[in-house]
Parts: structure tokens; sequence; C-alpha cells
């Protein structure tokens, strides 16, 4: 059961990192003249192909506070093992 929840932690931990990396990126090239949907098609996509909603579900997820969460929650489980 441990194992299980571990790699389902890892895998959550590494989806949040990549979503720090897109957002990253998108900050990077993001200007107020220019258009979400642009940023999208020019630098993200041909990067890391995804689709614009799953894009607009990177943004919006706070990615700092669960990342944060993960990493107690992995901590407290090398504690008690």
């Amino acid at each position: 059961m441990a194992i299980s929840n571990n790699r389902s932690l890892g895998i959550q931990k590494n989806k949040l990192l990549r979503y720090k990396l897109i957002k990253e990126l998108y900050q990077k090239h993001k200007t107020e003249d220019i258009p979400t949907t642009i940023v999208w098609r020019k630098y993200i996509y041909p990067v890391y192909p995804i689709s614009r909603t799953t894009l607009y579900e990177i943004l919006c997820t706070p990615i700092t506070s669960e990342l944060k969460k993960i990493e107690e929650l992995l901590l407290n489980q090398t504690k008690n093992s």
C-alpha cells in the first residue's frame, strides 16, 4: 500500500514540476499585447504538446502550494517508515 501511495505522490510531484516549467515558459513569453493562444501555439506547443484547455488548467493550478503539500506527505511517510 505504501509503495503505490509513494508512486502516486511521485507521479503527482513530477506532473506539478512539469506544470511549473510550462508556466515559467508561458510567463517568459506572455506580454500584454500577445494573446495566450499565440504564446501557446508559438512557444509552448512545440516543446510541450498539450492542448489549450490543459494550458488553462495549468495556469489555474496553485503549483507551489500543491508541491509543498506533497513534500510534507512524503516527509511524513519517510518519518513513519
